[in-house]
């Protein structure tokens, strides 16, 4: 199974594009942010199996996956429907700044027999504040592609980090996978985010703005 997305070149490459939410203008620090990955959490995502890097124009950072796959049918184990990786970052931004995530890139390669069906979805928090609501992709059977969804948020929604505080950035991310009228005695289908040959990047763009003095 995992031979069909090297063949299908999902190594994909992502550019993060400056992200400008409508009526109020974003411009990143000068100097560098470090992100530090505090915990790793998830069937998704086993340790060692997530990376993080941040873009040099400080606009965006790139979670990679290298084992993020959620299946049904030949091959699959029961809990193998459902696939979640939960990432908790230290985001160390210059003094002065804060942020928010304006926007998510998510994309991967999916194989899902006619019948079957398929569901990104992801979340996003800062500790010790609620969590946003699901935004969901689903993907409908018969499909044999490579995907991608981008959650977006309005200026006026945006959660910024509180000023002067240290608090960890939450990403909950699920896969899954029903087969729904296919057959899985006899069919596999999944839904992936990783791949054999390179690893499926998710970029999250940054929106700053200056902190009160």
């Amino acid at each position: 199974m995992l031979h069909m997305l090297a063949a299908a070149g999902v190594a994909l490459s992502l550019v993060g594009q400056p992200v400008q939410a409508a009526g109020w203008p974003s411009t990143p620090p000068p100097d560098r942010i470090i992100i530090d990955v505090a915990t790793v959490n998830g069937s998704g995502c086993r340790p060692g199996t997530a990376a993080v890097a941040v873009s040099e124009d400080n606009e965006a950072f790139t979670v990679t996956y290298s084992e993020f796959l959620a299946q049904v049918g030949v091959g699959a184990a029961p809990t193998d429907w459902r696939k979640n990786c939960q990432i908790s970052l230290k985001v160390h931004v210059p003094s002065g700044f804060t942020y928010a995530i304006a926007q998510a890139d998510y994309r991967g390669f999916a194989h899902l027999e006619r019948g079957a069906t398929g569901l990104e979805r992801a979340n996003y928090y800062f500790q010790g504040m609620s969590p946003t609501q699901f935004v969901n992709h689903p993907l409908n059977g018969s499909y044999s592609d490579n995907w991608q969804f981008t959650d977006s948020t309005d200026i006026a929604a945006l959660v910024y980090h509180p000023c002067g505080e240290l608090r960890n950035f939450n990403i909950n991310t699920e896969l899954r996978v029903n087969a729904g009228t296919s057959d899985p005695k006899k069919t596999t289908s999944f839904l992936a985010m990783d791949s054999t040959d390179g690893s499926i990047k998710t970029t999250y763009h940054f929106h700053w703005k200056t902190c009160p003095r």
